[in-house]
């Protein structure tokens, strides 16, 4: 496995060869390299950096090398030691530090790691940052202090319930809805920082939590990509529970998935379109998504007289546009919200609350609130790349064949049919190709799926 380095930062898997994965002289090297363009990117004499870290069973070690390294190159940390990505992007503004490390792989198995990286607006740099990030880190360019100016460590823990603070505080957030609402909600923490977060913010909503997977120690007890083939446990003990939903987020907790009441997943795309639908009925305005998400954010958006727009795939992607759009809300269809009025970065927190919110002033079952948005059925497949593998020449060749068709390729390539929807692209995050399709029934979705995998296959020659 090759390290893997992108807009959505640097990670690897833990072990191996220098270059090759995330190893502590890798952890050094970028993080030398983050810390070598801040000062350059600042111009300022003295800076603080927020740092944090998931569960992961190698979040100690590497938590560890990066701090230190920065206090090497005189750069003062606040340390939250366990915490989650949007918890560290709420606190970079709150300390006025000059930028932020999660060290999380997010969604991926528990041999990977990464370093997320944000700028002083505790947001993720963007692509050219992101390069001379890595150009510093290839020249080796590092320069770093004398030992009388050396950096200080700050530790801090009390940002995750800063965090939940900051939520409850939203104006669309109605705790007593929700109290009243008496919810009884089954929480999948993967054994992240998410174990801890999710059942604290609950209980102060007035919410009956029963735990499933909450102890923080980094061993996951089942694939942490909140997909439904990965969710059979809590499916079962919402039932079991007679529970009113369950509640499912990754390591870092930034991607959230909700489970109906009859144990059937809400269905990520739709933690966004559900809590797009509450955010916009009180605040008229735009909505942004990146281009492999749902039409029905669209529909929702158009429902309420505003104004939908896709970006490339990529929460930066997805920020700049909600910025130039002047979006109320927006985000992912993995389950990640954004909400400008708190932060620009995917938030579960901030998704918990609205929904709840929403559930609670609805005064109906899960399940029928999903009945109560248009029927979309989404497909997410991939296909693992080899070196030999010119996925270029694929995306080229796919174009071509289908150039009669509404065609985007701002990010990979995107066939808008007229009843559904492919998109093919290369992930920043693993060496595969995405392959999701949209249509008006999952046999529809699936089938188109099949069929576009075929063709690639064909083409590819595998």
């Amino acid at each position: 496995m090759t390290l893997i380095k992108s807009i959505s930062g640097i990670r690897g898997t833990i072990g191996g060869k220098v270059g090759d994965n995330l190893t502590p002289v890798d952890a050094v090297k970028f993080a030398s390299a983050y810390g070598t363009w801040l000062k350059e990117y600042s111009g300022k004499e003295k800076l603080t950096v927020v740092v944090g870290r998931d569960a992961r069973i190698s979040g100690p070690m590497i938590h560890n090398l990066v701090v230190n390294t920065l206090i090497g190159l005189g750069i003062d940390v606040i340390d939250l030691g366990l915490s989650t990505t949007p918890t560290v992007e709420v606190a970079v503004p709150l300390e006025n530090a000059d930028g932020g490390i999660i060290l999380t792989a997010s969604h991926n198995p528990k041999q990977w790691n990464a370093l997320k990286l944000l700028n002083e607006k505790g947001e993720f740099l963007d692509g050219e940052e992101g390069m001379k990030i890595l150009e510093i880190a290839d020249a080796e360019a590092f320069d770093f202090s004398d030992v009388d100016d050396l950096g200080e460590i700050t530790i801090n823990d009390a940002y995750m319930d800063i965090h939940i603070d900051e939520v409850l505080n939203l104006a669309l957030v109605d705790i007593e809805a929700v109290k009243a609402a008496k919810f009884k909600i089954v929480v999948d923490g993967v054994n992240s920082s998410g174990g801890i977060i999710i059942p604290r913010l609950l209980k102060l909503m007035g919410v009956e939590v029963v735990e499933l997977y909450c102890e923080p120690n980094g061993h996951f007890p089942h694939n942490p990509e909140p997909l439904k083939e990965h969710l059979t446990d809590i499916s079962e003990l919402v039932v079991k529970e007679k529970a009113d939903l369950g509640i499912v987020v990754d390591p870092d907790v930034d991607r959230l998935a909700f489970i109906c009441e009859d144990g059937e997943m809400f269905g990520e795309e739709y933690t966004l379109v559900a809590c797009a639908d509450y955010v916009l009925s009180k605040t008229p305005g735009n909505a942004v998504s990146n281009m492999s998400s749902s039409r029905a954010l669209r529909d929702v958006t158009k429902m309420h007289l505003g104004n939908y727009e896709a970006s490339a795939v990529g929460e930066v992607n997805v920020v700049k546009l909600m910025k130039k759009n002047n979006a109320i809300i927006g985000g992912e269809g993995n389950g990640g919200i954004i909400y400008p009025e708190l932060h620009y970065g995917r938030d579960s927190l901030v998704g918990v609350a609205l929904f709840l919110t929403h559930l609670a002033n609805k005064k109906m079952k899960i399940s029928e609130l999903r009945a109560s948005y248009p029927e979309y059925y989404m497909s997410k497949n991939k296909i693992e790349l080899t070196p030999q593998i010119d996925v270029d020449a694929i995306l080229v060749a796919m174009t071509e064949k289908y150039k009669e068709e509404d065609i985007t390729t701002i990010d990979g390539v995107k066939i808008d049919f007229a009843e559904n929807w492919v998109h093919l692209r290369k992930s920043n995050t693993e060496p595969i190709i995405r392959i999701y399709t949209e249509a008006a029934s999952q046999e529809k979705a699936d089938a188109l799926a099949e069929r576009i995998i075929t063709e690639i296959k064909v083409i590819a020659g595998i």
